[in-house]
């Protein structure tokens, strides 16, 4: 029975093509959820958190590889995973998501994302909506209606420290508000609404995250001076109060991301849950892994992704087509939209296994001339090395001056500055001891 639940989820994670997972063989399923509910066991304290919209994901890069983002946070899917990440980011995004969820349950979300420097910026919002229809005992209609919850988020994040050596240390804060709307129903007796019935259980909350980032080269095995090939996050969202009487879903959550080669990426995220309003009913701790892999030079990708929680396993398999922008007329902007589609598989218990479809479509909004700066600045650097070794020191500390003027954290450069400065002052004094008359 291990064996079997493991090879299911390794095909999950790895496999080309979706169609498999289709059709579980009822008992296998079976199998799968008694094997989890047996090593994690039964989640007593699953639900009893406010707003479930806040645990769901929306979807994209992130939602395929089963939410294991914190640490890997390069796209718009960042701000519900990492508010860190917005100061990281190689261009601006504007994204759109789309995640059927559960039957006629959708999910719509919005993420604009802007970089100045080492300040980064981003919005957000997110909306849940089901059908809600209430019937008498003679099955008329008596109520019918929406039952919605609302995200809005604002993002802001810095990053501290970034030199040439560096990458830098980036902290972030998002700020967040909820609202939860729930129609009102009707009286059994007389199919009349009551008054307040709905409104009674509506509510609204206020919360925070707040995230650290770092970017280094570890066991790195390919080229690439400002690709940093291992990441390291930990991030605490939902932090706030109560919300009417529930605890929110706080989570802490500590992630690595690891790229030993440039077409493949590693993820692993772990999970703690928090019930602020009552520790003793917190959720069991979970953790989720992810995988990526580059096809066409960055025109295709695949992704795919397991998460467990107590009794309970996602498989996520998902693509990204990048779609490019003319030559030319977007000179460092290599991409023009990407388009993430997104197929998952939710492992209940011993319920219906869940089979869902979510979409993202992120628009380039460019890289405000940051990838043309940084060519360049590799550019006059290298000229300034040409022009060292000609001895045409003035000249070389020329280059290097326009270097620190595009990239001040450019510390090569800064460092031939200094020495050529030093160079300069000591000809300058040789040629004042040669007109000295003794």
């Amino acid at each position: 029975m291990v064996k079997r639940w493991r090879v299911i989820c390794l095909l999950g994670v790895l496999g080309g093509s979706g169609s498999w997972a289709l059709d579980f063989d009822s008992d296998a399923y079976g199998d799968i959820a008694a094997y989890l509910s047996g090593v994690y066991g039964a989640d007593d304290n699953a639900g009893l958190t406010a707003f479930p919209l806040l645990n769901i994901p929306t979807g994209g890069r992130a939602e395929a590889l089963a939410s294991s983002f914190a640490a890997v946070a390069d796209d718009a899917s960042f701000l519900e995973h990492n508010p860190a990440a917005s100061s990281r980011l190689d261009r601006s995004e504007l994204a759109f998501f789309h995640n059927n969820w559960i039957a006629d349950t959708m999910i719509e979300g919005l993420i604009v994302t802007g970089r100045l420097g080492n300040l980064g910026l981003a919005a957000g919002a997110r909306w849940l909506y089901t059908p809600f229809s209430e019937y008498d005992r003679l099955g008329r209609r008596v109520s019918k209606g929406y039952y919605s919850e609302a995200e809005t988020i604002l993002n802001c994040s810095y990053n501290f420290f970034s030199d040439y050596n560096f990458s830098g240390l980036s902290l972030g804060l998002n700020l967040k508000g909820a609202f939860r709307f729930v129609p009102d129903f009707a009286d059994s007796e007389s199919g009349k609404p009551l008054a307040g019935s709905g409104r009674e259980q509506s509510a609204a909350a206020a919360m925070a995250d707040i995230g650290l980032l770092t970017r280094f080269d570890l066991l790195k095995f390919y080229r690439a001076r400002r690709e940093k090939n291992t990441s390291l996050s930990l991030v605490i969202r939902n932090l706030g109060p109560p919300a009417g009487g529930e605890g929110l879903p706080t989570v802490i959550t500590a992630a690595l991301a690891y790229k030993p080669v440039r077409p493949l990426l590693l993820s692993f995220d772990f999970f703690l849950p928090l019930n602020l309003a009552d520790t003793g009913h917190s959720e069991q701790p979970y953790w989720a892994a992810g995988l990526a892999v580059d096809l066409g030079g960055g025109f295709l990708s695949m992704q795919g992704g397991i998460r467990v929680k107590s009794g309970a396993c996602r498989l996520v398999l998902g693509s990204t087509l990048n779609i490019p922008g003319r030559r030319g007329e977007n000179a460092g902007t290599p991409r023009l939209l990407a388009l993430d589609i997104t197929y998952s598989v939710d492992m209940l218990t011993r319920l219906q296994n869940l089979n869902r479809l979510s979409m993202a479509i992120r628009v380039n909004l460019g890289d405000q001339g940051r990838a043309a700066r940084a060519d360049l600045a590799d550019s006059l650097y290298l000229e300034g090395l040409d022009a060292y070794a000609l001895r045409r020191y003035e000249e070389a500390g020329e280059y290097w001056k326009r270097v620190l003027e595009l990239d001040r954290g450019y510390r090569p450069a800064a460092e031939g500055l200094a020495i050529v400065e030093k160079i300069l002052s000591i000809e300058r004094r040789m040629e004042a001891l040669q007109h000295l008359d003794f």
